[in-house]
């Protein structure tokens, strides 16, 4: 999987707490790896590695062990947690040279077989073999990374068993080339009188790659920013240069970048050391010796004056206005992000600069109403070895580049001159704080992640870790320096002659030349071929189709057996109470590391149909128009300053029993510091009771970037859209799905942000609330430590006393409802929670094709089949 910068960039810690804030909480029961972590000493021997430091780093609850390997110079860092979902990733540093994409499509390859798993694909051969909580490959611009992660312990030795075969020693077949880079084929492989073409899974995946405008502004940004070296070619490859790769290239790129010289080996969780460093060694590195690499990213050599580029795209048909279709950044090179402290600084100043309303280019430019969002990689980018930091606009009208630079210049003075206000900054330090202590169940993979960049350019990643550190420091320097920020803006952007301005246009005939170009190349390459070259790519076609169709035999991959499984799963008490006499509250109490989770799920019985389309956009200006006192500025504030995200979004559930029957909902979610419980409880009582739906203005701004948002998204997630739109007709839910976040909720947003006037839509919302936002239907759950519990009872009581309740019972659209109980529990009085979902006894499926014309060169294809809901027999296993 080729990973790059583009759309919205994430904050350090942001990165390690990413995802929704109903993510399950991740649990903490004991110390043990921890403790047993530190009694390792420093010069240590172990299994052929020796132990170079021990640290603790108690705000991740966590101790790092870091060691290196004595024959080969591989480094390793153990990070031990009391997490039962433990992970391993090796990260090679790969610097390719030109766009061939050789680091892609050897990341593709290795994974078609090795030594000692010689059968093709081994990676998917193993997912019904073993219980992995993931499995992947990610090929970064300097850098490929082998994670996997799994709770079992001889899964664990499993995995790691076929994922060191494969990066070390693997097949690397000329057809698995073929076939996972490029190759020329004829149309029908059978008949050698039918043109030849491009083929190969990484060929196609990046042409896919490049249909997205926001991914070529991106790629654009970086090659132009950093033009010295390996930042200025497409790691995953432009697919105009994939057929100049010769599968001698691949061999030798392997030979030389993936060597425990020049590897990282990273694990993290409960097990035992000592065990994955002697697997690690017996397996893998023992069998090399030392090299020295040639793999280092040099400095980029700093401009003397900005420069300024412009491109072209493919237009967008999706767009809200055809006339504004324009993107322009500015961008500005940072130090080296090896540079922990002032990485650390610049991360939290961009955030300053352009998260949320009370940002400065937030209201620089979003609110300008020049254009419809951000541009692409907007913040703070830390995946190089030099960071940057890049803001503009997309949407705009070309006449309009210079206003924005002008507005960018502008507000960067402005900054300069005022600073920031204190609120803000304690708001963005609470977010930190909160962000330190809210972990999720994949904490592992959020981990190796973060620290992978840095540590690629040799970077301490245990000093990475100390965030705790770094914010006591970031306070003193505010506290002995308060102009400490508007320095760092001056130096870094008003004074920062590396500067670069690009624009992107939409060319109408963009794709039309791509086609043009490639089959240019293919005419290139077809010409230069002999007639024995035409016979062995005939002959070699049917090969590889042969190899294709052939049974595979997987019996040479670890399994595990029923043995190596636990045969109980750890059961998690809960409570359920009834608050104010009626509605039910799921009480976990979960050692939460401080933090409250509270979660409320409406459903959507009594909505009108022609009201329910609209709720996908209820639920994300819901949170961000203001409510009870507060201006949605205001609103914002509190929201950041007390809590770490509140979030609110249409939910579809399936039964797991019937295929026509199901859920319809809207989620609230949030969490805070434990301390902070009654201003989030008063928030959401706010927002529930008194919501604002009168700023018309900024509506108008939320919509557009919603807007563009979903339009950016379809050449990344079209095959997401089409499996949608091929299930419409299948069931009631995918029906519904289709309405909540389909092709036809894109389309609708389209209309929305094209109207004049959008007071009507405005007006709806009144209306929407009075089925969503009271008593009626209501369900919650709340995680806290046992000490807050008594707290969090008093607090979701207050709550739900607060809200509106209906006069008369309202009767639901779709009459046939069923009422289930949720197997979660019950309280003491035998109160229990209870869904009520809707069944359509009389739906009918029926087949449906469609095909919805898209701009660009790539198909996506979705085709579903009704089956058997989850608890049948039948479902798969």
């Amino acid at each position: 999987m080729w990973r790059y910068g583009g759309r919205r960039t994430l904050g350090a810690v942001q990165r390690l707490s990413s995802g929704s804030t109903h993510h399950k909480v991740w649990r903490w029961s004991s110390s043990k790896a921890c403790e047993r972590a530190l009694q390792y000493n420093v010069g240590e021997k172990i299994h052929g590695f020796t132990v170079e430091q021990v640290t603790s780093v108690p705000e991740l609850l966590l101790t790092a062990v870091k060691l290196s390997h004595d024959n080969t110079g591989a480094r390793y860092l153990h990070l031990a947690r009391e997490d039962t979902n433990n992970l391993f990733s090796v990260q090679f540093r790969t610097t390719p040279m030109d766009s061939t994409g050789v680091p892609h499509v050897l990341e593709h390859t290795v994974l078609c077989g090795s030594q000692k798993y010689p059968c093709r694909d081994p990676f998917f051969k193993m997912l019904n073999r073993s219980l992995s909580t993931f499995m992947n490959a990610f090929t970064a611009s300097d850098y490929t990374l082998y994670p996997f992660s799994t709770q079992n312990a001889k899964d664990f030795q499993n995995l790691l068993s076929v994922y060191l075969d494969a990066t070390f020693f693997p097949c690397l077949r000329e057809l698995d080339f073929w076939q996972e880079g490029w190759r020329l084929e004829h149309v029908n492989p059978s008949d050698p009188q039918t043109p030849l073409i491009f083929k190969g899974v990484v060929f196609n995946e990046m042409k896919g790659a490049f249909t997205d405008n926001e991914r070529i502004f991106s790629q654009n940004l970086q090659n132009k920013l950093l033009p010295d070296h390996t930042y200025s070619v497409i790691s995953g490859g432009d697919p105009l240069c994939i057929p100049e790769l010769t599968w001698e290239q691949l061999k030798q790129f392997h030979a030389t970048h993936y060597h425990p010289s020049n590897a990282r080996f990273f694990t993290y969780g409960n097990f035992e050391l000592q065990q994955h460093l002697k697997q690690i060694h017996e397996e893998a590195l023992s069998k090399f010796q030392k090299i020295e690499p040639s793999t280092v990213v040099p400095a980029q050599q700093p401009w003397d004056k900005p420069r300024e580029f412009q491109i072209t795209c493919g237009p967008d048909s999706l767009t809200t206005d055809a006339s504004k279709q324009t993107t322009v950044s500015v961008s500005f090179l940072l130090p080296d992000i090896t540079d922990i402290f002032e990485a650390f600084t610049l991360n939290l100043l961009s955030s300053l600069l352009i998260s949320g309303p009370n940002s400065p280019f937030y209201k620089a430019l979003i609110e300008s109403g020049i254009g419809t969002d951000f541009s692409p990689d907007v913040g703070y980018n830390g995946n190089t070895r030099e960071a940057y930091f890049s803001v503009g606009l997309q949407g705009i009208a070309e006449k309009d580049i210079q206003i924005v630079r002008d507005l960018v210049n502008k507000t960067i003075h402005e900054v300069v001159e005022k600073g920031f206000e204190n609120e803000q900054i304690e708001a963005l330090l609470h977010k930190i704080e909160i962000q330190m202590k809210h972990q999720t169940t994949n904490f592992g993979l959020a981990l190796t992640s973060y620290i992978a960049s840095c540590w690629n350019h040799d970077g301490d990643p245990v000093e990475l870790l100390q965030m705790g550190s770094q914010l006591a420091k970031f306070r003193q320097c505010l506290k002995e320096n308060p102009e400490f920020l508007q320095e760092k803006v001056k130096q870094y952007f008003k004074n920062n002659q590396h500067k670069l301005t690009l624009s992107m246009k939409p060319d109408d005939k963009y794709y039309e030349k791509q086609s043009e170009m490639e089959t240019e190349k293919l005419e290139q390459k077809v010409s230069s071929l002999s007639q024995n070259d035409k016979q062995q790519i005939y002959e070699k076609g049917l090969e590889l189709r042969d190899q294709q169709s052939k049974p595979q035999d997987a019996s040479c991959l670890p399994a595990l057996k029923v043995l190596d499984i636990e045969p109980t799963m750890p059961f998690t008490e809960v409570e359920v109470a009834l608050a104010a006499g009626e509605i039910p509250v799921q009480y976990c109490a979960q050692p939460t590391n401080g933090v409250v989770y509270f979660r409320a799920f409406s459903n959507l019985n009594t909505l009108s149909e022609e009201l329910k389309p609209y709720v996908p956009l209820f639920c994300t200006v819901l949170t961000k128009l203001g409510c009870g006192n507060l201006n949605y500025r205001e609103q914002a504030q509190q929201i950041e300053l007390k809590t770490g995200g509140m979030t609110v979004s249409p939910q579809v559930l399936p039964d797991e029993s019937h295929l026509d029957t199901y859920e319809q909902g809207v989620l609230f979610s949030s969490l805070c510091l434990d301390r902070n419980l009654p201003d989030m409880m008063h928030l959401w009582t706010e927002i529930f009771n008194h919501p604002s739906f009168e700023e018309e203005e900024h509506f108008k701004v939320l919509v557009k970037m919603t807007a563009q948002e979903l339009s950016n998204g379809i050449p990344d997630s079209g095959h997401v859209y089409a499996s949608l739109r091929a299930s419409k007709t299948l069931t009631p839910v995918g029906d519904l799905q289709e309405t909540f976040s389909g092709m036809d909720q894109v389309r609708l947003m389209k209309r929305i942000a094209e109207m004049t006037d959008i007071t009507p839509v405005l007006k709806m919302f009144p209306r929407v609330k009075k089925h969503l936002l009271k008593c009626d239907n209501l369900r919650c759950s709340v995680n806290a430590t046992p000490h807050q519990m008594s707290q969090a009872e008093k607090e979701v009581e207050n709550f739900i006393r607060s809200l509106p309740r209906s006069k008369k019972e309202r009767k639901p659209v779709r009459p046939h409802v069923i009422e289930k109980p949720v197997p979660s529990g019950s309280g003491a009085d035998g109160s229990q929670m209870i869904r009520k979902l809707i069944t359509e006894p009389t739906f009918k499926p029926w087949q449906m094709k469609t095909h919805l014309l898209m701009p660009f060169p790539v198909n996506y294809i979705g085709e579903c089949v009704r089956t058997v809901p989850y608890a049948h027999p039948d479902h798969a296993r």
